[in-house]
């Protein structure tokens, strides 16, 4: 198994001591698809997978998920996190096994969802009573503690619409004093997703990178080169991969996606589960 970089009291104390100066913005990735964010003492928490949710589900199937790296941190030790975003429904997006103790340990989150998604995500939390809802669409923004949060369309593997016309997949931007970063969720490049990410001038881009294989019999994503292109292509300032080093059915390296930066005079920067990536204006 992969080491974390860092792990629970380790990892706790980096987040605590971190600056709370109002010219950072500090983003630790916890594995699969999730980051922490911190700016002037706030956080936000985006996609956490921090259970084993999926390797006992699908232990006895033909499709395991054995995880591939050490789990960085528990979910009810981050009891200071109240403000959760999740991108879709998938388990390593929303895991009820990550999202119901933290809500018990941090005496409740806000936790934004897709609106199209938001009756089946009240539904697999049971109607939480310490789970406060807010949905958002495409084009949508809303303030919460000070995260501006934008949605963006993803494809997954394709831009997909509820019977009310709300997208069931989304990317997030999130913005914070001067900062931009672009959360992509799942998502393979589609027609509008350049030109709905170039007016943030995104700070960083965090992007998956596992590509898309129809063999591995689940929907995919960009692939290293794809994942480089699309930050070239929105003018991100950093280039932050994800998506990899998770299961070992649905991975691939970074080598490829390091060697397209390099093509392209991309900046980017590869993190290990729990290391800290800060940001200074």
């Amino acid at each position: 198994m992969i080491a974390a970089f860092q792990t629970d009291a380790a990892l706790l104390a980096d987040v605590h001591t971190a600056s709370t100066e109002c010219d950072r913005l500090h983003l630790w990735w916890l594995g699969q698809s999730g980051f922490l964010l911190k700016h002037g003492g706030s956080f936000l928490l985006l996609d956490p997978y921090l259970s084993d949710s999926l390797t006992l589900k699908y232990a006895a199937t033909d499709k395991p998920h054995v995880r591939m790296t050490q789990r960085c941190i528990a979910p009810e030790a981050l009891d200071f996190v109240k403000l959760v975003a999740s991108s879709h429904q998938h388990t390593d997006h929303f895991d009820e096994a990550t999202l119901l103790p933290l809500a018990e340990h941090a005496g409740g989150i806000t936790l934004l969802v897709p609106a199209a998604v938001e009756d089946q995500a009240r539904a697999r939390v049971d109607g939480h009573p310490r789970i406060e809802f807010i949905p958002l669409n495409e084009g949508e923004s809303t303030i919460l503690d000070g995260w501006w949060i934008s949605a963006v369309a993803a494809a997954h593997n394709e831009v997909k619409h509820d019977d009310e016309g709300r997208c069931k997949f989304l990317g997030y931007v999130i913005q914070r004093g001067g900062f931009s970063v672009y959360h992509s969720g799942d998502t393979l490049w589609h027609p509008g997703l350049v030109a709905s990410l170039l007016p943030f001038q995104c700070d960083v881009a965090l992007v998956p990178i596992n590509g898309n294989k129809p063999e591995r019999r689940v929907a995919g994503n960009l692939n290293g080169t794809e994942a480089a292109a699309l930050a070239k292509a929105i003018g991100a300032g950093l280039a932050v991969p994800h998506h990899f080093d998770g299961f070992e059915f649905n991975t691939e390296t970074p080598d490829e996606f390091l060697t397209t930066c390099a093509r392209l005079a991309q900046p980017c920067q590869v993190l290990r589960s729990g290391e800290r990536l800060t940001l200074q204006k």
